[in-house]
């Protein structure tokens, strides 16, 4: 399987579709520091956020074969620049989260991920599993 690792800001579900990709049970846990797993990797969202903090993310990546730019569809602004992908020299994905959300907008995430440079996009809900089988074929 490949190792991806996760970004986006706190909040963005991170860390719940973990959990899921894992089975496990969906408990909330704020992710403190990047949370080197042997498939996944999680990282605050702090590191997102934070310019001085990025450059822990450049170098994490390149422990990964795949970079997950996560997204939530609940958001109204998104943290990540336009054309940020080619910079990583390996595939980058978005995963939008919280596509069941009432307020959720879906298309509007998938539009800045697809900005942003992104090679494929997955539509998912931790709650209700939707697009989990499909991120975790792509992994395979």
């Amino acid at each position: 399987m490949k190792r991806i690792i996760f970004m986006g800001q706190h909040g963005s579900g991170k860390t719940t579709l973990i959990e899921v990709l894992k089975g496990e049970k969906i408990e909330y846990r704020k992710t403190q520091y990047i949370d080197y797993g042997e498939i996944f990797m999680d990282t605050p969202g702090e590191y997102t956020e934070a310019n001085d903090l990025g450059g822990a993310l450049a170098v994490y990546s390149y422990e990964a074969d795949v970079v997950g730019l996560v997204l939530s569809a609940t958001d109204d602004f998104c943290v990540f620049p336009p054309a940020c992908a080619p910079i990583a020299n390996r595939p980058v994905i978005g995963i939008v989260t919280k596509c069941d959300e009432p307020n959720a907008r879906p298309d509007l995430a998938e539009m800045r991920l697809e900005l942003c440079g992104c090679e494929r996009i997955f539509h998912t809900s931790s709650y209700s599993n939707d697009g989990i089988a499909e991120l975790l074929d792509y992994l395979q």
